[in-house]
């Protein structure tokens, strides 16, 4: 009991080191992560945001597909999605190692935040900061793997499809294709919003009001790439 009692003391003392701005920070960089991707992913039709602008494309590419032969085009265009996914994975676990190690050596981080901030910080703050952008690269890790799998079922699927635009089961093979090449392309995009929220969140090491500053920049860029970037008018635009 007595070490159980010591153990609420000294978690106490440490969770007095959080302001009520950090508690707000950690909650606006989450719900701007979460909020953001059901945003974009369920956008209206009438307003649709790149990444669902490009499932339609997706779609349309599984169907073009059935009649093209030889199939090189669509199988090195899903080969280099997939080196894409690769590359990500692989950041993020180096990115993750990296982390690992900082938190080994916390208290050469603190050194030189001391010399930033009169502030006295005990080393298991910085630990706990970095194992928040550890959460979302942790997450951006295993959506890139997901998606590379996915984007593995869909080329085995492909080589199922008949290259017969009249046999009975091209376009329903087609169909099942596109569904899980739109499934991987949204991996891939949860993927990538988690690498963007990490980034901004290492502004966290400088304080709450940086975190919220680089949580609020990360939106505006995201949402203005999804809704008002000029990618999107080009893929607006009739194809007439």
């Amino acid at each position: 009991m007595t070490h159980r009692y010591s153990l609420d003391m000294l978690l106490a003392n440490y969770l007095t080191f959080f302001t009520a701005i950090d508690y707000f920070a950690i909650g606006f960089i989450l719900i701007s992560w979460l909020g953001l991707s059901l945003a974009i992913e369920h956008s209206p039709k009438s307003f649709p945001s790149v990444s669902r602008l490009m499932a339609s494309h997706r779609r349309a590419w599984m169907v073009q597909m059935v009649s093209r032969e030889p199939r090189i085009f669509d199988s090195q265009t899903l080969s280099s999605l997939r080196q894409g996914t690769a590359f990500f994975m692989s950041a993020c676990m180096l990115a993750f190692g990296g982390g690992l190690t900082l938190i080994a050596s916390t208290d050469k981080i603190q050194g030189v935040m001391s010399d930033l901030s009169t502030a006295s910080v005990p080393a298991i703050i910085w630990d706990v900061k970095i194992l928040f952008i550890l959460l979302f690269l942790v997450n951006g890790f295993l959506k890139f793997v997901w998606s590379h799998r996915l984007l593995s079922y869909c080329h085995i699927l492909m080589g199922t499809v008949p290259n017969d635009p009249d046999h009975k089961d091209a376009l329903p093979l087609a169909a099942k294709a596109a569904e899980l090449n739109i499934s991987a392309g949204r991996s891939y995009n949860r993927g990538l919003r988690s690498v963007y929220f990490a980034i901004a969140a290492c502004a966290w090491f400088f304080g709450s009001i940086a975190l919220i500053a680089a949580t609020l920049i990360t939106l505006i860029v995201m949402i203005r790439r999804e809704f008002a970037s000029h990618s999107r008018k080009v893929l607006l635009q009739p194809s007439d």
